[in-house]
């Protein structure tokens, strides 16, 4: 088992910035990579970033890259998302997720892929 316990969120403005924190415990040492989620009232769960564990790869979808930034403190087994030039569009819940399952690239923006949750952390961004 991998708990995961997020950070971080908050009430911001427009342009702000905010850093979310995903502390994970527990049996870690499976754990291929982590990714960061969001849930906007009424949506799907949306893919936002991902992070191996052990390497350098990222991934962003198009809606976030060059304003979000996933990294990770190996020793902490914390990892982070830097979310810069807050957008109201980017209200919602944020879930942290570990994958124990795979090193293969295939789903990785699917929750299906991943077997560990955080409970969420919610960014409002008002306009």
């Amino acid at each position: 088992q991998v708990q995961l316990v997020e950070s971080g969120g908050g009430l911001v403005q427009t342009g702000d910035s905010l850093r979310l924190s995903c502390t994970a415990s527990g049996r870690t040492f499976n754990t291929r990579a982590m990714g960061w989620f969001r849930q906007a009232p009424g949506k799907e769960r949306a893919f936002v970033a991902r992070i191996d564990w052990n390497n350098d790869f990222t991934y962003y979808p198009d809606s976030v890259k060059g304003r979000f930034t996933i990294s990770r403190d190996n020793a902490k087994n914390t990892v982070y998302l830097q979310m810069n030039s807050l957008r109201p569009e980017d209200t919602a819940v944020y879930y942290c997720a570990a994958d124990t399952n795979s090193f293969s690239t295939s789903g990785i923006v699917q929750p299906s892929r991943y077997d560990y949750w955080g409970q969420g952390t919610q960014v409002t961004v008002s306009s």
